[in-house]
């Protein structure tokens, strides 16, 4: 990892003041409606397990900056910032953690379901690995349709030993699609360190297998990560196949939002810390002179107020009713109607 932020980018490569704006909001409300839903989960107001993603809001910034609506996104379960990046509302992502109707997903599907095909954002999956597969037969579709179109699926670490991931490597690389991998690695899989279940610990590698490129890059600096994934964007979009990225960082918080965090080494977690993604931002941002004080500062307060509000907005709305279980559904409607007949 890097020393700091934008410590292997050049001046040309900064974004202007409004772009750095809108990554540093981004990154501020993540952060920040991550930190609210953990103390929900701890008080057990939320209706399901929540799963933080601090350490990870620099990539998620990054991504709102290069994809469009018309692009598509796969996420895991570890999903509130990348949900954020791709346009759907804090206060829609708040109620379906609520299990409210007015939720992404009407309240039936919880913090791992979360999903707007409008918007592109087109799925979340509870399961380690299962969203690579979708992301192909999504980038497959756009090769065939011919759009110009990028797919982008996220995944941590512990989803490369999944057979999932190696077929759907396989695949995109066998049919060149335009599919970018992002391997979000924060250390972990679930309570087990890299170390001790990969024999090779440089992920980047293994995308070599399948004669896809890859790229190594330093998950804590929102400018490293924007470069990154606008190379890799601007690749599939041009037909030029699927690339593999690995976003190296660390997750700094416990697995899920009430997971015991004592099994993490004191040395490494402190290091990590010093790198916290959204307070080193800030940093730069003012001696930079990106920013001046009263812009970083206006920007945090409008954060606090969309979290707030959307909290606020999520408690208040009505719960799914009994009759929504039979909405939604890959069927017709001919079995409900047997049950109210019976």
């Amino acid at each position: 990892m890097t020393s700091g932020v934008g410590a292997k980018t050049s001046a040309g490569d900064i974004p202007d003041a409004e772009a750095l704006s809108r990554m540093y909001r981004l990154m501020c409300t993540t952060a920040l409606a991550d930190q609210k839903s953990v103390a929900e989960s701890k008080a057990g107001r939320l209706q399901a397990a929540f799963y933080p993603i601090r350490g990870m809001e620099a990539v998620c910034a990054a991504l709102g900056e290069v994809l469009t609506p018309r692009d598509r996104l796969v996420s895991t379960y570890r999903n509130l910032g990348d949900a954020l990046a791709k346009g759907a509302s804090l206060r829609s992502i708040m109620a379906e953690l609520y299990g409210r109707r007015a939720g992404l997903s009407r309240g039936k599907g919880g913090p791992m379901h979360l999903q707007d095909p409008a918007i592109g954002f087109t799925a979340t999956t509870g399961i380690v690995g299962s969203g690579l597969p979708i992301a192909v037969g999504l980038a497959m579709a756009a090769q065939l349709d011919d759009d110009h179109t990028a797919t982008v699926v996220t995944f941590g670490d512990g989803a490369t030993s999944i057979g999932a991931w190696h077929e759907a490597m396989n695949f995109a690389g066998l049919w060149q699609l335009p599919l970018v991998f992002v391997c979000q690695n924060n250390q972990w899989g679930e309570h087990t360190p890299l170390a001790r279940y990969a024999a090779n610990t440089n992920l980047a590698e293994r995308a070599g297998a399948y004669s896809i490129p890859a790229e190594k890059v330093d998950g804590f600096d929102p400018l490293a990560a924007l470069n990154a994934l606008r190379r890799a964007v601007a690749r599939v979009r041009a037909g030029e196949g699927p690339i593999f990225l690995e976003f190296i960082h660390y997750r700094l918080t416990g697995h899920t939002g009430t997971a015991d965090y004592s099994y993490v080494p004191a040395d490494e977690l402190k290091a990590a810390m010093e790198r916290d993604p959204a307070p080193a931002f800030r940093r730069w941002l003012l001696e930079q002179g990106r920013l001046n004080e009263q812009q970083v500062d206006d920007i945090e307060k409008q954060a606090r107020l969309t979290v707030d509000d959307a909290f606020d907005y999520a408690a208040g709305c009505e719960l799914p009713a009994p009759s929504d279980i039979y909405t939604d559904v890959f069927a017709d409607d001919t079995w409900v109607r047997s049950l109210h007949n019976d």
